[in-house]
């Protein structure tokens, strides 16, 4: 098996060769894309790990140069900056894996070997990915409100990049605020179908029938004050997205409509007696347990399983504060843009500050905070006194209450702030499935 490592930086070509090297993994290494390129003419590889910013031929036109000429190459790209929309971009092409600087060797180490058992598994060669052509700017993908370099983030832009190669339905899961929109919209957008409407609709802003109505469409005299054909969202989105907001607030009946829909890939609209085709790729977002809801019979297992072909969960604000500085530059560039003022910066004490609070409200309601700040502020750097973050801070001892309530408070409160996803819930806490189940049966917990 044979891998190239290329890297404009020497220190790092050299210590990555000493350190993968090993029986049965040959390394050789190029010193930016173009030597790459000319290596692989006398030096097939099967592995190719690359840095992503080098002078002439960068990471991912390197890899899509050798897409193009060897589809069974895996090409893992690497960086150390913050260019997360080029892991989408890498992912969308047909990158095996994107690593973030400075690399854990043992992460490092697993990935080489998966893909190198792939590689000795793989019966000729896969048809190259790359719905669409590639774009230097960001904006384009859809990422421009997705930010973070924390390891969770990461994936969800790897699965962004993976799911716009198809037209397969995603479900998106997260609390309130998260940026499921968002994440639906860069699929959207490194799709194929990126020039085709991407239509939204909050299933919780409307009743069943109304929902119904919106979804589908009807026609004239199909109820009182129906006095003209409707165009549903199905209709409108053509070839292109349907984002279902809060699938999971649908009425039971609306959810048998729906599952119709995506087995015959057609609709009724209301009072019409003939079906009308959908071409519409749907992605579907929640913040609740849809598992659970299933369990009690709220949820229709078969609608479940059609929406969750791919499926992102976002993780809260709260469990990536590392991403806060970044975050909140983008969002006080965003506001003084809107409001059209100089972007001030955050004084240290103000972003310790941000980074204590535990956000309820994710990213929705650090954006909230940073422009009222901005709103507040009277010279260019805010400070830790403009920041409202009302209730976050209780400066007065708490009364002593039993070990026992406190418990069942807390792993109450988890189970709400995950919309009652056990296994998340289980991970936060530090518990197993099982040991999640007896405390909430201890507490009576619902």
């Amino acid at each position: 098996m044979r891998l190239l490592i290329v890297d404009d930086d020497a220190s790092v070509r050299e210590s990555l060769a000493d350190a993968l090297e090993r029986p049965g993994l040959e390394v050789r290494a190029a010193l930016d894309g173009a030597n790459a390129l000319h290596l692989l003419e006398e030096y097939p590889a099967d592995l190719i790990l690359t840095d992503v910013r080098m002078p002439k031929i960068d990471g991912v036109e390197l890899l899509r140069r050798v897409r193009s000429q060897d589809p069974t190459v895996a090409v893992i790209l690497m960086t150390a900056y913050d260019d997360m929309s080029t892991v989408v971009e890498a992912m969308r092409e047909g990158a095996r894996d994107f690593l973030v600087k400075p690399l854990d060797l043992r992460e490092l180490r697993k990935v080489l070997e998966r893909c190198m058992a792939e590689c000795s598994q793989r019966h000729g060669p896969s048809s190259p990915t790359g719905p669409r052509e590639a774009s230097d700017n960001p904006k384009e993908y859809g990422l421009d409100g997705l930010k973070g370099r924390a390891p969770r983030m990461i994936q969800v832009f790897k699965i962004v990049g993976q799911a716009a190669t198809s037209r397969v339905n995603v479900l998106i899961r997260g609390e309130g605020g998260t940026g499921k929109e968002l994440t639906a919209r860069a699929i959207h957008l490194n799709s194929a179908a990126a020039s085709e409407p991407f239509v939204p609709v909050n299933c919780t802003a409307l009743s069943a029938t109304l929902l119904e109505s919106e979804l589908f469409g009807h026609v004239k005299g199909a109820f009182t004050g129906a006095w003209a054909d409707r165009t549903g969202r199905f209709q409108m989105a053509g070839n292109g997205t349907l984002f279902l907001d809060e699938v999971g607030d649908t009425s039971l009946e609306l959810q048998a409509k729906l599952l119709r829909v995506l087995q015959e890939q057609a609709f009724y609209p209301v009072g019409a007696d003939r079906p009308e085709p959908t071409h519409a790729r749907i992605i579907a977002s929640t913040q609740r347990d849809l598992q659970a809801l299933m369990k009690e019979e709220r949820f229709l297992p078969d609608l479940y399983f059609r929406l969750r072909v791919l499926e992102i969960w976002i993780p809260p604000l709260r469990e990536r504060k590392e991403d806060i500085p970044e975050l909140a530059e983008h969002l006080l560039g965003k506001a003084s843009h809107a409001l059209g003022r100089p972007c001030p910066s955050l004084s240290q004490e103000a972003l310790g500050k941000l980074k204590a609070h535990s956000w309820p409200g994710n990213v929705l309601e650090l954006e909230s905070t940073l422009t009222r700040a901005l709103v507040l502020a009277t010279r260019d750097v805010i400070q830790s006194r403009n920041l409202d973050l009302s209730g976050a801070t209780n400066t007065e001892d708490p009364p002593l209450r039993a070990l026992e309530e406190m418990e069942a408070e807390h792993v109450l409160r988890v189970l709400e702030a995950t919309g009652w996803h056990k296994s998340r819930t289980a991970e936060i806490l530090g518990v197993s499935r099982p040991r999640l189940n007896r405390l909430i049966a201890k507490h009576k917990l619902q």
